[in-house]
């Protein structure tokens, strides 16, 4: 995996250094750099995408030679505002389940920490805020009011979310062993990290769309497959984000949560090859009142154009969104009905008299119980093209089932051999006691963890 510094977010944090969010004062204990500290010669952070949004779990600290992992334990280091939950030697800068002799000591951090979240939502999202709360289309108002009550209207480029830079400081506790039996001292010194490894979110692209047809330029991330063959035809999935992202670094989508990244990991991409294509909105496409903005029809073209430029299959385009995302997925699929071969659609909603080109369609529906405005909108959707003749497979899930669980509910689901499969999670399952995030966001922390899903979606076709 290639290092690479990650600039993520515009908003300044001052002279302090940032982890997690939290800002660091100077400090007490002397700082270094790759030309002072002897015989370290950097370190490099590595972040990776959950649920809930990007985390700092790691730093790899590099040395001269060959360290000698059995040496090594949870205490040899130290990192600023941190728990350390595991330490071992790599030959590269990456996570890895043992210890294998090489130059970088790998220093797992635990992703509960309060400073851990690199992506903060004013909705809790990864981390906390202390900023108003400013709800994503369809969240809902309490009441479950008229449309476009509650949320951004069509426009509103208020960013919802921040990206915190990835940065950590280290110290190095207790002697450290090389392979060929030196011990380097421990000099009490501090080390920032000065690179960054952000996991599967390095494998994408950023290019800018400018559309023709719309006017608008629309900045959007791409992931190739690693083995691209252009002789072959591949699958794309477009991933469209929530209103928390709107007007934030083009990395947005990815860091955000699951819904873009989950398809582009290793497991996924050993199983189904594919691109993977998500946008980011410079302002709000669609709010309440379902009326989008030109955006909406520059995502279509983005589309096309991106089939066009590579190969991909036609009879095997999908679209998947949360919130604002699934609102434009539905939207998508009704205004351009041979755009996609499938959709997952998560936590979105649209008016049921305006559904009846989805009779037919493939989708696999996830919402929460608890979320008012989605849960009823999906509702009367099924219910629409149910009427029309549309089978609908449906469950209720316990929103915090384990792996195992899901992947059963997964297949309950599909033994029904519907075109439409609509999953509900149980109410107050989406989210922890506690917690300041919203059923209606807690939806897509889970929804975007079950394989067994994109497995379906995946074997779809046009």
């Amino acid at each position: 995996m290639e290092r690479r510094t990650f600039i993520a977010g515009a908003t300044a944090v001052g002279a302090a250094a940032v982890v997690g969010g939290t800002a660091l004062a100077a400090a007490a204990e002397p700082s270094g750099t790759a030309a002072t500290t002897g015989h370290v010669r950097g370190a490099t952070a590595i972040t990776k995408v959950f649920g809930d949004g990007q985390k700092l779990i790691a730093v790899a600290v590099e040395y001269d030679r060959d360290i000698d992992g059995s040496a090594l334990s949870t205490s040899t280091f130290a990192v600023t505002g941190r728990t350390v939950t595991k330490v071992y030697a790599n030959s590269v800068a990456a996570l890895a389940e043992r210890s294998r002799d090489g130059r970088f000591v790998v220093v797992e951090l635990s992703t509960d920490d309060d400073s851990a979240a690199l992506w903060v939502t004013q909705q809790g999202g990864g981390g906390t805020s202390t900023g108003s709360p400013s709800p994503s289309p369809s969240e809902s108002s309490g009441s479950g009011g008229a449309p476009g009550a509650g949320g951004p209207k069509v426009g509103d480029s208020t960013p919802g979310g921040t990206i915190v830079a990835a940065t950590a400081s280290v110290v190095q506790k207790d002697t450290v062993r090389t392979t060929h039996g030196a011990h380097y001292a421990a000099t009490g010194m501090t080390l920032t990290t000065s690179a960054v490894v952000n996991l599967v979110v390095d494998d994408f692209q950023q290019f800018t769309f400018d559309d023709p047809a719309t006017g608008q330029s629309l900045k959007y991330n791409l992931f190739v497959p690693k083995d691209y063959d252009p002789r072959k035809r591949y699958p794309l999935v477009l991933f469209m984000h929530d209103a928390s992202v709107v007007n934030v670094a083009t990395e947005g989508p990815l860091v955000q949560g699951l819904g873009a990244v989950c398809w582009a990991s290793a497991e996924d991409q050993a199983r189904h090859e594919s691109f993977v294509l998500a946008p980011e909105y410079g302002s709000v496409v669609i709010d309440d009142d379902y009326a989008p903005s030109t955006l909406f029809d520059a995502t279509a073209n983005l589309v096309r154009a991106v089939t066009e430029q590579y190969s991909i299959d036609e009879n095997r385009r999908y679209t998947t969104g949360q919130s604002m995302g699934a609102m434009m997925s539905l939207g998508l699929n009704i205004r351009y009905p041979d755009l996609f071969a499938a959709a997952f659609v998560v936590a979105g909603q649209w008016p049921a008299e305006q559904v009846a080109p989805l009779a037919g369609k493939r989708l696999w529906i996830v919402v929460s119980q608890d979320d008012d405005k989605a849960y009823a909108g999906e509702n009367a959707i099924t219910g629409a093209i149910e009427d029309a003749g549309t089978q609908v497979a449906t469950a209720v899930w316990d929103g915090q089932s384990a792996a195992a669980q899901f992947a059963a509910d997964v297949r309950n689901l599909k033994a029904q051999k519907a075109p439409v499969n609509y999953a509900s999670f149980l109410t107050g399952t989406t989210v922890s006691a506690g917690s300041s995030t919203s059923a209606h966001m807690g939806t897509w922390h889970i929804a975007y963890t079950i394989p067994g899903i994109r497995d379906w979606i995946m074997r779809q076709s046009r």
